[in-house]
């Protein structure tokens, strides 16, 4: 009965360590590996304009949230901007903007933010832009690649670090948005 008892309490003891050894050595099946589809070049872009932070400026603000009825439309046409205050010869301040933020003022004069919908007449399917166009104007900060200065604030330096896959899929992306008819006005000098 001895024998018995003392065999009962070892097999008791034993056995959970057997079948944890046993369920370790076996080799348990990894779960396949999650498969993420792959972004179209359009789907890519729209992830760039998103993070690049281009609604901040180019998308017009009501209600101090962006407008996406008119979105990245740029300074919507029928907001008339006075002419920017001079800054003072001595202030801390160098730029200023309005509460749209589609509009800056600083020492290279007055910016108006671009229309970047792919209408026919004022956005990027003018006539005057092309993939190239943009790709140019991104990479050598010249308006459609050959033009005038791109002027503050927007950061064509951090675009020009893209490659040229990226550009063109945010290229792509504009030209997938809702088209808003809107000329913007030409940029302003700086006050003499």
């Amino acid at each position: 009965m001895r024998f018995s008892h003392h065999r009962r309490a070892l097999l008791s003891a034993c056995l959970p360590i057997a079948i944890a050894v046993s369920a370790c050595s076996q080799s348990t099946p990894t779960p396949p590996a999650a498969v993420t589809p792959a972004q179209t070049p359009a789907e890519r872009g729209k992830v760039l304009v998103q993070v690049g932070g281009c609604h901040d400026c180019h998308t017009t603000k009501k209600n101090n949230e962006p407008d996406m009825s008119t979105m990245l439309s740029g300074h919507p046409a029928s907001i008339k901007i006075p002419a920017a205050p001079k800054v003072p010869a001595g202030s801390p301040w160098i730029v200023q903007t309005t509460g749209t933020l589609t509009v800056w003022s600083g020492p290279w004069g007055t910016t108006y933010a671009a229309n970047l919908t792919p209408d026919p007449d004022t956005g990027l399917k003018s006539s005057a832009w092309s993939e190239d166009a943009f790709l140019k104007a991104m990479k050598t900060g010249k308006h459609i690649g050959t033009g005038r200065d791109i002027l503050p604030p927007m950061p064509w330096q951090m675009y020009a670090q893209l490659g040229d896959d990226d550009l063109k899929a945010i290229w792509a992306y504009l030209q997938t948005i809702p088209p808003v008819k809107n000329e913007v006005p030409d940029p302003i000098p700086p006050a003499k």
